[in-house]
């Protein structure tokens, strides 16, 4: 995706790989008639298939970097290299994201702030890198900020959340233990104010702390919607429940709520997970919503 430029705000997107799987491992109850709605309009037919046996679901893994004001504002750290995860897909990644970081144009001493949305693996583990046997920060002047809410959960290290609870101890302590993280509620305004800066809001569900970080800065505004939707047919299907969702319910309450929002505005989406560009538009359909990506 070539950057974005909205009012004083900048936005890069940075990737880190591609990672197929069934989706009916993801999103179960998806049906047939699901994906001929989405066939209509998601610009992805090479991965959707009209039976849910055999279709996938692709998730991009990537950050994005917001320049504003003369910061540079890292957005979800994807999963980090030399990671020992219990997820074979994501197990011990030798990955280019650095190479990408720098291709956008940064070092990793660029880097002013680092936000994540929630604390999940996928989402956090670029926080730190291994040098010489030990877990650093990889961005050695960013301060990193935190949901409470999040921090707090997995910091008891709960049962049937083992993924997780290995990047808390290898992604997010480090950052702790060096000083450069920072402990927040989940509707801080990180940078000026609501309205012409950056701001969370709460968008539990999906995690107990999981946030949005919404952006603006004299242009069109931007959210940038972590794992409150991961995939397109949830624009459709706001109620199936997804794998890794924590209160199912409530991830479902929230995604129709967010797309309510946003829907039929000048809002730019910036999607942890969706392919091609990512960024686009919600637009309403019927009964239902589809998304317009964004070209470039």
């Amino acid at each position: 995706m070539q950057p974005l430029q909205l009012g004083r705000m900048t936005v890069h997107k940075i990737h880190e790989m591609d990672s197929p799987v069934p989706l009916l491992s993801q999103l179960p109850g998806t049906t047939a008639a699901d994906l001929a709605r989405l066939m209509g309009w998601y610009e992805q037919p090479d991965e959707i298939f009209p039976d849910p046996e055999t279709c996938l679901m692709t998730f991009s893994v990537h950050s994005w970097v917001i320049e504003l004001d003369g910061r540079r504002i890292l957005i979800d750290t994807c999963c980090g290299n030399h990671k020992s995860r219990g997820l074979p897909e994501v197990n011990q990644l030798d990955t280019d994201y650095l190479e990408n970081l720098r291709a956008a144009g940064f070092e990793p001493g660029d880097i002013d702030l680092v936000m994540c949305t929630h604390l999940h693996f996928d989402h956090v583990g670029w926080n730190t890198r291994l040098d010489n046997g030990k877990w650093v920060p990889t961005f050695p002047k960013a301060r990193y900020v935190f949901s409470r809410r999040d921090f707090d959960y997995f910091r008891e290290g709960p049962p049937g959340e083992e993924l997780h609870n290995e990047a808390f101890l290898d992604s997010i302590v480090p950052v702790m233990e060096a000083g450069q993280g920072e402990i927040v509620e989940e509707d801080t305004v990180v940078h000026r104010e609501i309205g012409d800066g950056i701001w969370l809001e709460p968008a539990a569900g999906h995690s107990p702390g999981c946030c949005t970080v919404n952006a603006q800065a004299g242009g069109a505004p931007g959210i940038f919607w972590g794992d409150v939707i991961h995939h397109p047919v949830q624009l459709i299907r706001h109620d199936l429940p997804f794998a890794f969702d924590a209160d199912a319910p409530l991830a479902s309450k929230v995604r129709k709520a967010t797309m309510e929002r946003v829907a039929d505005t000048d809002t730019i989406c910036f999607p942890a997970h969706f392919r091609r560009s990512s960024a686009g538009y919600v637009k309403r359909d019927g009964d239902a919503f589809r998304y317009e990506f964004l070209h470039g």
